[in-house]
C-alpha cells in the first residue's frame, strides 16, 4: 500500500494580491456595465414620464439615473485604479526579474 504524502501549500502574498486586483477590476467592470444598463433604463422612464405629465419638474427617475450615473462613476474609478496598480506591480516585478537574472549572467 503505498501512501501519497500531500505538500501543503504555502500563502504566496504575490499570487493573492494579482487575484485579489484581478477581481476587484472584474467586479468593478461589472458593477459599471449594469449602473450604466439602470441609467439607461431610468432615462427612458424619465422621458416616458414626462411626456405623460409635462408638469412634473423633477421627477423620481431623474433622481433614480443620478444614482446609477454616480455608482458607474465610482466603479469605473475603482477599475482603473486596481488596473494601474496590478500594472505598476506588474512592472516592479519584471524590472528585478531583469536585475536578477542579468547578475545571473554576470
Amino acid at each position: 500500500m503505498v501512501l501519497r504524502r500531500r505538500t501543503r501549500r504555502r500563502f504566496n502574498p504575490k499570487i493573492f494580491i494579482d487575484r485579489t486586483i484581478e477581481t476587484t477590476a472584474i467586479i468593478s467592470l461589472l458593477i459599471t456595465s449594469f449602473s450604466g444598463v439602470g441609467a439607461m433604463g431610468c432615462w427612458g422612464m424619465e422621458i416616458i414620464e414626462t411626456n405623460a405629465n409635462p408638469n412634473i419638474i423633477i421627477s423620481g427617475w431623474q433622481q433614480q439615473k443620478g444614482i446609477c450615473l454616480g455608482a458607474m462613476l465610482v466603479s469605473f474609478s475603482a477599475f482603473l485604479g486596481s488596473s494601474l496598480v496590478g500594472a505598476s506591480l506588474s512592472i516592479q516585478r519584471d524590472k528585478f526579474q531583469g536585475d536578477k537574472q542579468r547578475w545571473k549572467s554576470n
